[in-house]
């Protein structure tokens, strides 16, 4: 969800107003996945680097995430959406954890799922699951000769949750940005220049009509047409 800072100074206003208007956009977006019957909508909300950001941005991006959490629980329970947080909670402030569990417990039982990617990096997830299949090793309950890509997948943050298909990266940022790096392996990637604030229905219906026409391969050779 990129482009927050630059929608605000291109209006003359302080950062901390676009991180506004992009969570406005973050509500749009989950209505356009409901309508769309997405099933998984994973969103890029604070990386394990942005913590370097000025303490002031920072500060606004949690209230603005526990503020989310309160006025959109309602959203959640109406649609059958289940949230789910993937990263170091435990870098996260208390009231935050605190709101995040409690939504997490209340909608657990939905299938339609909301991700969000909190003080999240996919190196450090990596690094997590590497660090777990070690500690099992010389626990003496895994056999290295075991571990495959089966076994690592189960140590990720949320071993359940598919592969992503489509990725889509706002403000023509041409990079992942450590953004799921295991998982992405296969997924399709879409680049619009639109910044995250003014990503619109148009703009989502666009990702999804250049995702029919993706020929997915997997490494192998195209299916033969009839």
């Amino acid at each position: 969800m990129d482009g927050n800072g630059r929608w605000a100074q291109a209006r003359g206003l302080p950062r901390t107003e676009g991180h506004k208007a992009g969570a406005e956009t973050v509500r749009r977006v989950l209505g356009y996945c409901r309508d769309a019957d997405i099933r998984y909508l994973t969103l890029y909300a604070f990386s394990v680097e942005n913590w370097r950001r000025p303490k002031e941005e920072v500060d606004l991006l949690m209230g603005l995430l526990g503020s989310y959490l309160v006025q959109e629980e309602k959203t959640f329970h109406e649609n059958g959406i289940r949230l789910r947080v993937m990263g170091r909670k435990e870098d996260l402030p208390e009231a935050v954890r605190g709101e995040i569990d409690r939504v997490e417990q209340a909608t657990a039982g939905y299938d339609r799922q909301l991700i969000l990617c909190l003080s999240y990096g996919g190196r450090t997830e990596i690094v997590r699951a590497a660090q777990r299949l070690a500690a099992q090793a010389k626990a003496g309950t895994l056999d290295p000769d075991d571990i495959d890509e089966a076994a690592f997948t189960r140590e990720l943050y949320l071993p359940d949750v598919p592969d992503p298909d489509l990725i889509v990266r706002t403000s023509g940022e041409m990079r992942l940005s450590n953004f799921l790096l295991w998982q992405a392996s296969y997924a399709e990637l879409y680049v619009t220049p639109v910044l995250w604030p003014d990503f619109g229905e148009a703009d989502f219906q666009a990702a999804l009509a250049d995702f029919a026409k993706r020929d997915r391969r997997y490494g192998g050779l195209s299916e033969p047409k009839a």
